[in-house]
């Protein structure tokens, strides 16, 4: 039987989080690469706000992010 993230949003808002650190990149910068307002990504990283975003932003943080969609959806074990 196939198994699904139930928490998908979190553990991609997790990998967005931990992959724009690693790379240096404030979430105001990622905002403008991507242009989105800063606030947004400030969200799309909240933990404390269920804010789902579209398949759109989530191949655009990529690309910026220079990182597949699957290591954005990647479950860290």
């Amino acid at each position: 039987m196939t198994e699904y993230d139930i928490n998908i949003y979190d553990t991609i808002r997790k990998n967005i989080k931990k992959y724009r650190q690693k790379k240096g990149i404030t979430s105001a910068k990622l905002a403008e690469m991507v242009g989105l307002s800063h606030d947004f990504i400030r969200q799309i990283e909240s933990e404390k706000v269920a804010y789902n975003f579209s398949v759109d932003t989530f191949y655009k943080i990529s690309v910026a992010l220079q990182v597949s969609l699957d290591d954005l959806i990647q479950k860290e074990d």
